[in-house]
């Protein structure tokens, strides 16, 4: 996939083409300088509706490409050495976003097939269960 990086466009708009391709996972923009597998603080987390131009270090526009194969430490890297922009991946488990820097030597495609994992996981509770097992037909009770 490749994601146009100009100044004009919005950090929603970057998020949006991002989860399109990965949608398990989640992209957020940080105020602080880009560091390799160092959690950044959440406080620090930049507004999606601002645009690129006011969190970038180095206005050079370009695209940024990304393959399922990529790293996130890759991915994470190339986006700040390229556009001076610090960003971290996110994967959803359950109901949450965690970050993925203890786990940023993982592809893409392998973080978003374990946040889909964990999800599906999460939503199965002792009442869906239930359910799913037909234990409705009393022939089975005797």
């Amino acid at each position: 996939m490749e994601i146009q990086i100009t100044n004009d466009k919005t950090i929603s708009a970057v998020q949006q083409e991002f989860s399109a391709e990965f949608p398990f996972l989640k992209i957020e923009f940080f105020d602080v300088p880009y560091k390799p597998e160092t959690a950044l603080p959440k406080a620090r987390i930049i507004t999606r509706d601002r645009k690129l131009a006011e969190c970038r270090r180095m206005h050079s526009e370009g695209v940024w490409t990304i393959n399922k194969t990529d790293k996130v430490s890759d991915i994470e890297s190339k986006l700040w050495e390229q556009f001076g922009l610090s960003m971290q991946v996110f994967r959803k488990s359950g109901s949450l976003w965690i970050e993925t820097s203890l786990t940023d030597s993982w592809t893409l495609e392998r973080q978003n097939r374990e946040g889909q994992e964990m999800s599906n996981v999460q939503r199965i509770n002792k009442y869906q269960q239930a359910e799913d097992e037909d234990i409705t037909d009393r022939d089975k009770w005797e």
